[in-house]
């Protein structure tokens, strides 16, 4: 059986409030699960202290275990020192689309026409 430490949502409409959760992998997000590890409120301050609270004991087991963290859990485990989440490098999401970079394109030489055709009058 493949486990997950993942989040599970509740709370109201627009007021999201999330479970940390071990649950094996075939389960639904908010069906059921093995052990309840910890919560998570995104509406708190970014440097609320309870904004992420794990048992990091239970945490421990589990990882011991081979459970597998989702990316987001991998984060919150990696503040709390836990396990360690890999730097990510895209170099490509920076650069604009094809669409962008041919209006540029257009643009620039419309540019040099321009300049063009003003340095020839004067």
């Amino acid at each position: 059986m493949a486990l997950k430490i993942r989040l599970t949502r509740g709370g109201a409409k627009k007021r999201p409030y999330y479970r940390i959760v071990v649950a094996d992998a075939r389960s639904p997000r908010d069906g059921r699960f093995i052990d309840r590890i910890g919560s998570y409120d995104p509406m708190k301050p970014k440097d609320a202290a309870d904004r992420v609270v794990i048992d990091v004991e239970k945490a421990k087991s589990w990882l011991e275990k081979g459970a597998q963290p989702t990316d987001r859990v991998l984060r919150f485990l990696d503040q709390a020192g836990l396990a360690k989440r890999p730097e990510r490098n895209n170099p490509e999401k920076a650069k604009p689309g094809k669409k962008s970079q041919e209006r540029a394109a257009e643009r620039a030489q419309r540019e040099a026409d321009a300049a063009e055709a003003a340095g020839t009058e004067a």
